[in-house]
């Protein structure tokens, strides 16, 4: 009887027991082979075709297709592949849109254990999903915005191929175009990226355009992607449906779950844009109406110069200081300033009187403390535009204030190495300059060429073409 008791135990902690609630895969044989070695030799040959390209430890999300393998499978590897497979996540968020139900708001899944794929299954993070749905009521769980659903399905054999084991996955569903919605499922999840957790927001781009309308609008959602602003993708969004493009149905069918990844990341990542194709490319047939596919990597900075709320707001009280002394006729010295805002950088301080510009000056330059840089741009803004009259002291609480601190100048050689939205632009030949912070372009309807032929001439006096041999640099602001 005692040994008997033995083999039992034994058994029982040998024994590989199945999930008992396992969502089965409904789009094998669809979307993606049904067989195994046949699945498992489909994505061996589109990793391979990266196979050379370094991977990155510091990759927080990628924003992959969601189409048939043979359409977008080669993108949707471009983007698997930069991710170290020896890297140790605790989990794996799957974000994107729903195809089969309207939700206003999110379903995160939490009655399976488990997914299933031909080679194999991928354990959900229940205990998380769980706490999500408890966290805000904007997430539940709606069974069928699961049970038909592929735009997460299709990322698991990838993930599967790409990882040893892969990590418990937390799958949502966002499906409303509510922006309170949208922030408020942000800010559930904003404390979940950390470097232990991965983000994968599956999308696909513009819907059923022509092969070459399709190349044209999904670069200008790119574009408008890659400035990292919420306002300015959305506002894309809107104008590539309003431009009268033929068959254009949708710009980005995960348009949610982007703006939602939009809303968790801050200045502290950088997109970076991985590979285009449409499906044109798959048959290499432009004759008829495709479908875009992207596929991007937002990553960590690493030694970027950040800046807490709290130092921001000691920088707002310097420059409000520096504007109220001056009032009084007396000069403002910022005294017991901490560490960071010594830093020798540039700024410009921006006043609004009713939402209307009042005045706007800065220094680009990295030969002044930051704090004394601000101190000085503030007083400028106030007394020394000359296209506005000084500020008074009976119009102060009417006055409201902007900041942009300015990264380091990086000089680029190419227009291609400027991401309109995200960089402002530096150019300099001889004794002229002229620059555009980034949020310029949030208030014009400007390319990229258009934004550079402009600050050359109307910034630094060198012609609208003056830009192409004068010496060009970009830098980031962190506006508050």
């Amino acid at each position: 009887m005692y040994n008997k008791l033995i083999d039992i135990i034994l058994l029982l902690m040998t024994t590989n027991f199945a999930f008992s609630q396992v969502r089965p895969a409904t789009q094998a044989g669809r979307f993606y082979e049904a067989d195994a070695e046949t699945l498992r030799n489909e994505l061996a040959s589109y990793l391979s075709a990266y196979a050379n390209q370094p991977t990155d430890d510091n990759i927080a999300a990628i924003i992959v297709p969601h189409a048939g393998y043979y359409y977008s499978g080669r993108v949707a590897a471009s983007a698997y592949a930069r991710l170290n497979p020896d890297h140790h996540y605790k989990r794996i968020f799957l974000l994107g849109p729903s195809h089969h139900v309207w939700l206003d708001g999110a379903s995160v899944n939490t009655e399976y254990e488990a997914y299933h794929t031909p080679l194999g299954d991928v354990r959900v993070d229940l205990t998380t999903a769980k706490a999500l749905t408890k966290a805000d009521p904007v997430f539940r769980y709606n069974p069928k915005a699961h049970d038909q659903e592929h735009c997460l399905e299709v990322q698991l054999p990838f993930l599967q191929m790409r990882f040893k084991e892969v990590p418990p996955i937390v799958p949502v569903i966002i499906s409303t175009n509510r922006m309170d919605q949208l922030q408020s499922i942000a800010a559930t999840l904003k404390p979940y990226l950390t470097p232990d957790n991965l983000f994968i927001i599956s999308s696909d781009f513009s819907h059923y355009p022509s092969y070459s309308d399709a190349k044209h609008v999904d670069s200008l959602t790119c574009e408008a992607l890659l400035s990292g602003k919420t306002d300015r993708f959305v506002r894309q969004l809107e104008a590539n449906l309003a431009s009268g493009t033929p068959d254009l149905q949708t710009s980005a069918c995960g348009a949610f779950a982007i703006i939602t990844l939009l809303e968790v990341i801050d200045d502290h990542y950088d997109i970076r844009h991985i590979l285009y194709r449409n499906s044109g490319d798959a048959d290499n047939d432009h004759s008829g109406r495709v479908v875009g596919y992207h596929s991007f990597a937002v990553v960590r900075k690493q030694g970027a110069f950040t800046m807490t709320d709290d130092e921001k707001r000691q920088l707002k009280d310097i420059a409000r200081q520096s504007i109220l002394a001056a009032f009084d006729g007396k000069d403002y010295v910022p005294q017991n300033v901490p560490e960071k805002l010594r830093t020798k950088c540039g700024a410009f301080v921006t006043l609004n009187k009713h939402g209307r510009l009042r005045g706007c000056i800065g220094h680009i330059g990295e030969d002044t403390p930051l704090a004394d840089v601000v101190a000085e741009m503030a007083r400028a803004a106030a007394f020394d535009d000359p296209r506005f009259p000084q500020v008074t002291r009976d119009e102060w609480d009417d006055i409201s204030m902007e900041i942009s601190v300015l990264t380091p100048m990086q000089r680029i050689h190419s227009i291609d190495e400027f991401t309109l939205g995200r960089d402002g632009l530096l150019i300099r030949k001889g004794y002229r300059s002229g620059t555009f912070l980034p949020q310029v372009a949030d208030e014009v309807n400007w390319t990229k060429e258009e934004f550079f032929g402009h600050c050359s001439q109307d910034k630094a006096g060198l012609g609208w073409n003056g830009w192409r041999d004068a010496e060009l640099y970009i830098y980031q602001a962190i506006v508050f």
